[in-house]
């Protein structure tokens, strides 16, 4: 008798838990919407914001589409893509901070990629890779020590990630594509295009500046602060 009751209790308490999640569901659900658009009310800019991403978006994937654009830049063309989707921020000077940062960061790790690749080339097919292990190795291991300088880190932490992802993919790839010129070619030609588009769109269709929001924030605390010594002299 004592194990039905207990039964029965158990029983109450699972349909109590469904109803009480799927209740909790329903109600995440429903309140997703208003939450959507609370979003967009408290500033309409995110929603610009995000058109003009997928417009970016849109703009470099044309690469892909027309037969002598993709003729020309092959596979690579996703690297545009890539770039507009980690460049794109919401102000312009934010844009073109990680867009000068990708691209210096691009064009020395090419070279240097480059440089390794053709001197381990020099070292016969046994050296060839084993200094490009080494070289690898060297470099990342500087470079991410780098990193932890404070300077260094707030400015240029995203450019120092870069040119070790270059660097590697160029020098290792190397080892096995002896068109290493060309790919590196390919790769710099779609980070520009994808770079140029996302500081474009940025700049030139509803642009964001960094200084606007500072004033506006100036502005909201000096009223604050003008109400609330307004309310100690009343009192």
């Amino acid at each position: 008798m004592a194990s039905q009751v207990v039964g029965v209790v158990q029983n109450t308490n699972e349909r109590e838990n469904d109803h009480g999640f799927c209740g909790r569901l329903k109600n995440k659900v429903v309140q997703f919407p208003c939450k959507l658009k609370k979003l967009g009310q408290d500033d309409p800019r995110r929603i610009v914001h995000s058109l003009k991403v997928g417009l970016a978006v849109l703009l470099v994937s044309l690469l892909f589409y027309f037969d002598p654009l993709y003729d020309g830049l092959g596979a690579s063309a996703m690297w545009a893509v890539l770039t507009v989707v980690v460049v794109f921020e919401f102000s312009v000077g934010a844009t073109l901070g990680r867009g000068l940062n990708r691209i210096l960061a691009t064009f020395l790790a090419g070279a240097l990629g480059f440089g390794a690749h053709h001197l381990a080339t020099l070292s016969g097919e046994q050296g060839h890779p084993i200094l490009i292990g080494l070289f690898v190795f060297l470099l990342a291991s500087s470079v991410t020590f780098l990193r932890f300088f404070p300077r260094i880190k707030a400015r240029y932490d995203y450019g120092l990630l870069i040119f070790i992802l270059t660097f590697c993919l160029i020098s290792v790839s190397g080892y096995r594509d002896e068109e290493i010129l060309e790919m590196a070619h390919k790769r710099v030609s779609t980070i520009l295009i994808g770079a140029f588009t996302a500081v474009s769109v940025c700049v030139f269709i509803c642009p964001v500046w960094a200084g606007d929001d500072l004033h506006n924030s100036v502005a909201t605390n000096i009223e604050k602060l003008g109400s609330f010594s307004g309310r100690y002299i009343n009192l």
